[in-house]
């Protein structure tokens, strides 16, 4: 759906839009409702030119005659019965002003109106691509009514009656149907075709109404192709029911072709004739004087056919404008081919045969445009002149007259005309950048922050003073995680699985299974002598085994019963006597034969014996196990292994924190 807001306001002549800014206010006034109706939606919405306008308005049209008057318009016709006024503005824009209305047909070709809404009027149009409109009021300005969905049918380009009953209530709409195929390149549509060649048989023509006649007799000469409407309104025997004297044979057709040429000539320079009064000279141009003057008479609107009448008299006018002294210099000449009325221009460049008048056309036409090249856009872009700016147009064309008078002829005299429209430069960007040394000391500062953040955590592991760490170098908790004599190899242990976990492969393969067993007879051998010492003493040996080695002291238990003949079997097995452990026969007793410590109780139980309040073996923190062994250093330090004794208390304190 296309923007008919942008659509009247680009595709419409300016003109154009004055003169429908002009009826829409002068209807507001009289507190009337407008809208655009009729050909003018149409051809806004196939995106043809817009010759004629028509506006419907809710009320008697006839009364806004004066006021109208009064803005400048002028009455080329009016039509009492069905409240109709046909107004030509300043810029010769034709444009019907009417009420809003639906006609019924007592007999054919006889209407009789009745005045209603906008809605009803579009229903009651002739064919569905005529029956739109647009807003023009306040609210609602370019909203498009289409109750009989004409849009569609433009897209389909189709002519389809909006009643059926249309050919036989108007047989006018017949002539109707063949213009709009002809100018507008349609087909009728299916129903519409049948109903058009059931009308046609019938002779409903004999009815037509003088009304009709009249307004499709002057509407040939308004077409973009008069000819070729003429020649199809003869084909179909139409012309001899509108005015049988006048046929395509009456026309001149070189002139005629060579009138179009020339008018899209003066349109390329910016000057845009009305060219239907013209083509209406050359194309009754071999009819019989009487047979003209007939023809006059018989056109709706009796201003146009004055229009007719005085091209002559005013190409002579512009004529003696043209070649007076006051015009003399080229720019003069110039402004006036564009403020002038365009008909006149038109006519006179297409009639004369004066050699001055011919060489103005010629300067204008060809010569004085050769100078918009040397117009100075880049010096301008340079000096920030741009279109955005107010007055940009009216610099330009000043520019240009005065280069076709031969001003400004040197780079100096452009840019001394040029200075006080360029605009002051604008100041430069402020940008607030932070140096390298500020980036630097920010990541310096936010390392140290991490630092100090690390420290806390191995505090919160190690202890809070230095005491608690040098507790850590005589003290043994047991098991792998805190091997102490790998971490001075700078070797690590593999990880003992979790419950419901797979052994650590990659940890067995790093460290070597080789080095794992003599680690771990090692062990062994300290182990049985430490068990001796224990014997002797009648304190408990200390808990050595934290309650996260569970799962991986079982494993080895299990894994040295099952492959005992082997030196990694003999190794495990080692390695579950160094923990004091007892394999049970059954895996599932497992958990019977892991030691429990209760945090609570400072004392360490004695093995074998399960304590009052147990806790989970995955729960046992770390922490609560160093402060456990931390209260019996002298016995810690009497179980630790020999390597560990030589461990600095740094080394300790990462273990953990790797942990």
């Amino acid at each position: 759906m296309p923007d008919y807001i942008y659509l009247l306001e680009n595709r419409l002549t300016l003109v154009q839009q004055n003169a429908l800014r002009t009826v829409r206010d002068l209807a507001r006034d009289a507190q009337m409702t407008v809208f655009l109706t009729g050909g003018a939606v149409r051809d806004l919405t196939c995106g043809n030119p817009v010759r004629d306008l028509e506006v419907a308005v809710h009320g008697n049209a006839l009364n806004l005659k004066s006021a109208i008057l009064n803005a400048g318009g002028k009455l080329w016709g009016e039509d009492a019965a069905s409240r109709t006024l046909y107004l030509c503005f300043p810029g010769n824009v034709r444009l019907d002003l009417g009420s809003a209305r639906r006609a019924e047909y007592p007999k054919p070709g006889k209407p009789v109106y009745h005045w209603t809404s906008i809605q009803e009027d579009l229903r009651a149009r002739d064919f569905t691509v005529n029956a739109m409109a647009i807003s023009l009021n306040e609210g609602s300005y370019g909203l498009l009514m289409d109750p009989a969905n004409g849009v569609a049918d433009i897209e389909a380009r189709l002519l389809r009656l909006v009643s059926n009953y249309g050919f036989l209530d108007n047989p006018g709409l017949l002539i109707r149907a063949t213009r709009l195929k002809a100018s507008l390149a349609f087909e009728l549509e299916e129903r519409t075709q049948t109903r058009y060649e059931n009308a046609k048989g019938d002779e409903l023509i004999e009815h037509l109404s003088a009304q009709d006649r009249a307004r499709e007799l002057e509407q040939i000469g308004h077409e973009d192709e008069p000819l070729k409407v003429l020649h199809a309104l003869e084909a179909e025997g139409w012309i001899q029911h509108l005015f049988a004297p006048w046929t395509a044979a009456k026309a001149d057709v070189d002139k005629l072709k060579a009138l179009h040429d020339f008018s899209i000539e003066l349109q390329v320079q910016g000057v845009h004739p009305d060219v239907s009064a013209a083509q209406m000279q050359l194309l009754t141009a071999k009819l019989a004087p009487k047979d003209l003057i007939q023809l006059k008479k018989e056109l709706l609107r009796p201003g146009f056919v004055e229009e007719w009448n005085n091209l002559d008299a005013q190409a002579a006018e512009f004529a003696k404008v043209l070649l007076s002294k006051e015009n003399a210099t080229p720019s003069a000449t110039y402004t006036l081919f564009t403020t002038y009325a365009p008909e006149a221009v038109l006519w006179l460049g297409f009639t004369s045969k004066q050699a001055a008048v011919k060489e103005k056309y010629e300067n204008f036409l060809k010569v004085w445009p050769q100078a918009r090249q040397k117009v100075p856009y880049a010096l301008m872009l340079e000096m920030r002149i741009t279109p955005e700016l107010p007055g940009y147009a009216d610099l330009v064309k000043s520019i240009f007259l005065q280069l076709i008078d031969g001003d400004l002829t040197t780079t100096e005299e452009i840019r001394a005309l040029l200075e006080p429209h360029s605009p002051p430069a604008p100041p430069p960007p402020v940008t607030i950048k932070r140096t390298r040394a500020k980036k630097g000391a920010d990541a310096k500062t936010k390392a140290r922050l991490d630092d100090d953040e690390e420290d806390e955590d191995a505090d919160d592991l190690g202890g809070d003073d230095d005491e608690e760490d040098d507790d850590l170098d005589s003290l043994d908790l047991g098991g792998d995680d805190l091997d102490l004599s790998i971490g001075l190899d700078d070797v690590r242990a593999p990880i003992p699985a979790g419950d419901g976990e797979d052994d650590d492969v990659f940890a067995r393969v790093s460290v070597g299974e080789d080095d794992l067993d003599a680690d771990l007879d090692t062990d062994s051998d300290s182990d049985d002598e430490a068990d001796e010492d224990s014997d002797s003493d009648d304190d408990p040996p200390p808990t050595r085994k934290g309650a996260k080695k569970k799962t991986s002291s079982s494993r080895a238990s299990s894994e040295s019963e099952a492959d005992s003949s082997t030196a990694a079997g003999a190794g495990l097995r080692a390695l579950a006597l160094k923990l004091d452990l007892d394999e049970p026969n059954d895996p599932s007793d497992l958990d019977e034969a892991d030691p429990v410590v209760d945090f609570e109780d400072p004392t360490p139980a004695k093995h074998g014996k399960k304590l009052s309040k147990p806790v989970p073996a995955k729960k046992a923190p770390v922490k609560a196990a160093v402060k456990v062994a931390a209260k019996t250093p002298a016995k810690a330090a009497k179980h630790a292994p020999p390597a560990a004794k030589a461990k600095p208390a740094k080394a300790a304190k990462s273990v953990i924190k790797r942990k």
